[in-house]
């Protein structure tokens, strides 16, 4: 065999487990078709992070006005595209470079399988013992006559100039949060949905009441709506047409309708690899049905979340089982996690609105923070928390959190879950005063 392990994709699910093991004196080879270190770090969540932050900072000097601050800060949207640029440019070389000076063997190209042990890359064959595919997902494609006129998140991320009337198709992660930047920026937005409900994977409250700041802010959304086509004007316009008559003209079209899993261009069926539209099908130690073939991160057909972490999580895992570190099934974590809008709704653990419907089983306990004194140091209004106890062991076992400082909350909440903390381990605790895990504290229920 050429190598021992062989990668195709460059992602999360694939060099956080690659590194290390070549590290360890195994021969590693990746296979990378279009960017080294995948969408994350080249068209996706590390560029809209850039794009949020100065929203978050403005949204954070509106809510300060009169109470030491006077006048607020615009968005000069070239000038934050040129600062995303020079951070994110040099990703691609980056990734390459983290593989490279680690002695991983680097192969630009797309890849196809021809058998079990054998991937071919515009013509040159490369024989591994195990095979890792992370190929993670592409944009999803809303099949309707002139679709070819919709723009998808990587060009959205790339927008030289923000236009005036922005229309976002979909009501998950994608759609929300770049309504959320469009909105801010000063564009007018329109979300249109096949469904009544965003975003959900979030609590159903929450997720409510972010969409009634986004409608206070000027965002309008327009549910149980099928787009059916749609033209272009000479003047440049797009008219959307749907269901019952329904027209609506607009300058940009940001197709948000999902994605899709990168695996059908693999030649999967031609080896036995088992795969569905969710993706590679794989056992509890990440094997698909084929023996010496694995896959990991956004690619796998899961009901885990398709995170970023989640696949270099998964990445890790499979490393150690290579090496013969670990010999189980992979055992997953608490998983947390968050959506970039304004405020922020962050999670980890069991659901809220699963908690909700068991009263039986879970204690919920929701504080807000509109009196307490900390949050209230930047004016923040109707930030609220909820922890969800066992009743039986009385252990923390999910949280959610709609404020702009969620991420951070969540975060902390994480490890208390991961080790089943009881009510009277968290009162054992001590922070930093005043900080945000000290305000968390205050709002536990403690015995």
């Amino acid at each position: 065999m050429d190598f021992s392990v062989l990668y195709i994709g460059s992602g999360q699910a694939s060099w956080n487990g690659a590194v290390p093991l070549a590290k360890s004196g195994a021969k590693v080879a990746v296979i990378e078709e279009s960017q080294y270190g995948g969408v994350c770090s080249n068209k996706g969540c590390n560029a809209k992070i850039i794009l949020d932050k100065p929203l978050e900072l403005i949204n954070r000097v509106k809510d300060l006005q009169g109470r030491g601050i006077d006048g607020v800060p615009t968005v000069n949207w070239e000038d934050l595209m040129a600062h995303k640029h020079e951070l994110i440019v040099p990703q691609n070389a980056h990734g390459k470079e983290r593989l490279d000076n680690v002695g991983i063997t680097t192969i630009t190209g797309h890849a196809e399988f021809v058998d079990s042990h054998t991937v071919a890359v515009d013509g040159t064959t490369y024989t591994a013992d195990k095979i890792v595919i992370a190929t993670g997902l592409r944009p999803h494609v809303l099949d309707v006559p002139g679709h070819e006129l919709f723009e998808n998140s990587t060009d959205f991320l790339s927008l030289p100039h923000m236009p005036k009337h922005v229309t976002i198709l979909g009501g998950g992660f994608v759609a929300i949060e770049f309504a959320t930047i469009a909105n801010a920026v000063g564009a007018q937005v329109d979300v249109i949905t096949r469904s009544n409900r965003l975003l959900r994977q979030f609590p159903a409250k929450y997720v409510a009441e972010v969409q009634a700041d986004l409608k206070a802010r000027g965002v309008r959304f327009i549910p149980d709506m099928n787009i059916k086509s749609a033209e272009k004007s000479a003047a440049g316009q797009i008219t959307l047409t749907g269901d019952h008559e329904f027209q609506l003209t607009t300058d940009y079209v940001l197709d948000a309708t999902g994605r899709v899993p990168n695996h059908d261009q693999l030649n999967l069926e031609a080896i036995g690899v088992e795969a569905n539209q969710r993706g590679i099908v794989v056992n509890e130690y990440l094997q698909t049905s084929v023996e010496n073939i694995y896959a990991a991160g956004d690619a796998v057909d899961k009901q885990i979340p398709k995170l970023t972490p989640t696949a270099a999580f998964e990445s890790r895992y499979l490393t150690a089982r290579f090496k013969g570190d670990n010999d189980g099934p992979i055992a997953y974590p608490a998983i947390s996690e968050v959506v970039f809008t304004s405020p922020r709704i962050a999670q980890v653990g069991v659901h809220l609105d699963q908690a909700l419907a068991e009263p039986d089983r879970y204690e919920v306990v929701e504080a807000s923070y509109d009196g307490d004194w900390y949050r209230q140091v930047e004016n923040e209004q109707g930030a609220k928390l909820s922890l969800i106890f066992d009743q039986n062991s009385k252990a923390l076992v999910g949280a959610a959190e709609k404020s702009n400082n969620a991420d951070n909350t969540i975060n902390t909440i994480v490890p208390y879950i991961q080790m089943k903390m009881t009510k009277e381990q968290l009162n054992d605790l001590v922070y930093v005063f005043p900080s945000i895990e000290y305000t968390l504290q205050r709002r536990l229920p403690l015995v």
